[in-house]
């Protein structure tokens, strides 16, 4: 029975962030919209190298880790593919503006879906700090806040050298 309940919550644990996020679901249908809108944007006749080989590794690496790891490789990629294309001038190219705009906009609803999926279980936890400041933002309730927010800085700090020791090796 012990191992039967250590599995049931190895389980809950690892599939948790997926299932708290329906919006996987349409991932799919936004990414195969965002491609063809981007398939269409170009020339027919376009079969430009990239100066930079593709970096097949980050994809294989991730497949290997938490899916917490692999959403928010999503959404940072993601937002760095949507800053390539928001931070640039367009005008040298014969791209449909109104294609390109519908493939911005895609873009963004494929971010934003993923960034809802990020730790949801950690937005809550914050929802409920944030509750206790507008329940009237007492001196005790933002001393509490001070004191749980040091308590944050310094596990995130922890995370860090441990992953950099991570790297070393």
């Amino acid at each position: 029975m012990q191992n039967l309940s250590g599995v049931l919550i190895f389980l809950i644990a690892t599939l948790t962030p997926v299932l708290c996020c329906d919006w996987l679901g349409h991932y799919s249908h936004l990414s195969n919209k965002s491609m063809t809108l981007l398939r269409l944007m170009g020339a027919e006749d376009s079969k430009h190298d990239s100066p930079l080989s593709f970096p097949y590794k980050f994809y294989r690496r991730i497949q290997n880790n938490t899916v917490e790891s692999q959403l928010v490789f999503i959404r940072d990629s993601l937002e760095l593919i949507e800053g390539l294309y928001l931070h640039n001038d367009h005008s040298s190219v014969a791209w449909d503006t109104d294609r390109t705009d519908r493939f911005l906009m895609t873009l963004e609803r494929q971010r934003e879906g993923i960034s809802r999926c990020v730790n949801s279980r950690l937005r809550k936890y914050y929802r409920r700090l944030e509750t206790l400041l507008h329940t009237g933002g007492s001196s005790a309730s933002w001393e509490m806040i001070r004191v749980v927010t040091y308590g944050h800085l310094h596990q995130l700090d922890l995370l860090v050298n441990f992953m950099v020791k991570q790297q070393k090796h």
